[in-house]
């Protein structure tokens, strides 16, 4: 079980709202949240409630001043679970599971220049949990990938997004 603490100001400052599961509008709880002290668990933290909008990866750790981490507010998280067997995904150039597809057991840094790939556009989670991100080298905008099958970006909240790079969720948080 996972433990993160949220305060409504910086640097652990102000009321604080402990919490041990997902939430998906914490706006009843705190008026803001500008700082957060994750005890243990590992999280995705998102703008906007209904996990949506950018969203953060945090790991066991303190999180002093969120508007120096480019986060403009927290209004939904979910705990990530932990994971400890083998990793799949499948990755798809074009939509609905079309064009070149290649399988992903590792880390990829840069899906243009291991696959010669320009793009990805669906893909189907298989085993584990990813992070992916709009740039190659893990940066840029992130997203949380659990199992499952994502044939279309726009239905899956993350219209005209490009992913460029992925990595396994293997922390021991």
């Amino acid at each position: 079980m996972g433990k993160i603490t949220f305060f409504e100001d910086r640097n652990f400052q102000g009321r604080f709202y402990d919490w041990n599961g997902d939430c998906a509008d914490f706006s009843p709880h705190l008026t803001r949240c500008h700082s957060c002290r994750v005890e243990s668990g590992c999280w995705m933290i998102y703008e906007r409630c209904n996990y949506t909008g950018n969203q953060y990866f945090m790991r066991r750790g303190d999180y002093p001043d969120f508007m120096r981490m480019g986060m403009k507010d927290i209004h939904s998280w979910r705990m990530i679970p932990l994971y400890r067997g083998n990793y799949r995904m499948r990755i798809y150039g074009k939509e609905n599971f079309g064009g070149q597809m290649y399988e992903l057991m590792n880390d990829c840094d840069s899906i243009k220049y291991r696959y010669h790939m320009s793009d990805c556009m669906s893909c189907h989670v298989m085993d584990g949990h990813w992070l992916m991100y709009e740039h190659p080298h893990y940066r840029g905008r992130m997203w949380y990938f659990p199992p499952g099958q994502y044939r279309h970006w726009r239905n899956s909240g993350y219209p005209n997004m490009r992913f460029m790079s992925m990595r396994r969720i293997m922390d021991m948080c």
